[in-house]
């Protein structure tokens, strides 16, 4: 199938690599497909296979020991995992889970090659190691924002970037408020405000964004 064959070429870093280490990253992946809702991967296992998403977006959160949950990041086709790198690398289980948010498609290239590529290829290793310093840095960024930032603020940000140009967002107070990394009534309460001012209309399961440049202009203060 010269779709799997060609999955390498859709990842910049891995199409710059030299023919052989491209032939042995085909022949020994999967690709393998995730209907929306499975939980990829979860606390307490190991990673056997570092993965590359093809196509749809992979949810990666994290769950507290008081049960608190909040959206570390998403990957988006044409990234990888970086907790996947993070747990291979230091030879750890997973701290956190990756949920399909919607059917996805993704190469597997296990444990033992990932390991022989960061040891023996320089272009292979760059690669890995480019992907995670940058989402290091949108961790950094994120920690700033839930210890920083008003939560008002972040909220209207939030529903700007989920709303994705379109007016009506499908989701609720408790999806919010893992996004947010807080407690459902504070997201609640905040939404109540935005609807007394005229900003979103609430009903069961979605928000409607009524006032987006209102939001725009509050959400603005993040930047």
């Amino acid at each position: 199938m010269t779709e799997t064959l060609e999955w390498v070429e859709r990842f910049p870093g891995l199409s710059r690599l030299a023919p052989d280490i491209k032939d042995m990253l085909i022949s020994q992946s999967a690709v393998v497909e995730v209907p929306t809702g499975t939980t990829i991967f979860g606390p307490g296992h190991s990673p056997e296979n570092m993965l590359f998403l093809l196509d749809g977006t992979v949810r990666v959160q994290q769950v507290s020991d008081t049960g608190h949950e909040i959206v570390l990041y998403r990957i988006h086709a044409g990234e990888s995992c970086v907790l996947t790198t993070a747990c291979l690398l230091a030879f750890e289980d997973y701290s956190a889970e990756g949920i399909a948010e919607t059917n996805v498609r993704a190469a597997a290239i296990p444990r033992t090659l990932f390991d022989e590529l960061v040891g023996q290829s320089k272009p292979f290793r760059d690669f890995v190691f480019a992907a995670f310093s940058k989402r290091i840095t949108d961790l950094f960024l994120m920690i700033d924002e839930v210890a920083f930032q008003r939560l008002d603020v972040r909220l209207a940000d939030k529903l700007i970037k989920l709303s994705d140009g379109q007016d009506v967002i499908k989701t609720t107070h408790q999806m919010l408020s893992v996004e947010l990394g807080t407690a459902r009534e504070v997201v609640s309460r905040q939404l109540q405000e935005f609807q007394r001012r005229g900003w979103i209309e609430q009903s069961r399961g979605s928000v409607k964004l009524l006032d987006r440049d209102q939001l725009q202009r509050l959400a603005q203060h993040n930047h």
